[in-house]
C-alpha cells in the first residue's frame, strides 16, 4: 500500500510538471512611445531589456543610425523599464522618445521587465522562441552591442 501511494504521488508530481512545461507563455502589451500597443507574439525573435537610462543610452547607440523598421526587420523588440525613473523626468523623457526612429515599449511598472531577471547595468538580450526565452546575453558596451544586432541575420 505505500509503495503504491509512492507511485501515485510521484506519478502527480511528474504530471504537474509537464503540465507546467506546456503551458503557454504569458503574452504581454506594452505601449510604445508613442503610444501604440505592441502585444508579445511567436514573431519576435529577440527582446532587448533596459533596465536603467545607462543602459538605454547603450540600446540608442546601437541603432540610433539604423533605417526606420531595423529591429523589426530582424524580429526584435525593445523594452525600456522606466518604472524607477522620476515623474518629472519621465514628463521630458517620454516625449524626446518619440523622435526615436525606432520602437521603444515602455514598461512604466516593470511588471514585464521584472519577468526576466535581468540587471540595471546592462542590456539584456533574450533570445525567444514562442514567446519563451530559449538564450540569454547581457552586454555593457555599445559597439558591442551594435555588432551583435548587425550580425543577427534577417529571417
Amino acid at each position: 500500500m505505500r509503495r503504491l501511494v509512492l507511485v501515485a504521488g510521484a506519478f502527480l508530481c511528474f504530471s504537474a510538471l509537464a503540465d507546467n512545461a506546456h503551458q503557454p507563455v504569458r503574452k504581454w502589451t506594452l505601449l510604445d512611445q508613442n503610444d501604440k500597443a505592441y502585444t508579445l507574439d511567436d514573431e519576435a525573435q529577440v527582446l532587448l531589456v533596459a533596465r536603467s537610462m545607462a543602459a538605454a543610452k547603450l540600446v540608442n547607440a546601437a541603432i540610433e543610425d539604423a533605417p526606420a523598421g531595423y529591429l523589426e526587420s530582424r524580429h526584435m523588440i525593445y523594452v525600456a523599464d522606466i518604472e524607477k525613473m522620476p515623474s518629472v523626468i519621465k514628463l521630458v523623457a517620454v516625449p524626446a522618445m518619440r523622435s526615436a526612429n525606432y520602437r521603444i515599449l515602455l514598461d512604466r511598472d516593470g511588471r514585464v521587465a521584472g519577468e526576466y531577471n535581468g540587471d540595471r547595468e546592462s542590456v539584456q538580450w533574450l533570445a525567444l522562441k514562442g514567446g519563451a526565452v530559449v538564450q540569454e546575453k547581457r552586454f555593457t558596451d555599445g559597439a558591442a552591442l551594435k555588432q551583435a544586432i548587425a550580425e543577427r541575420p534577417q529571417p
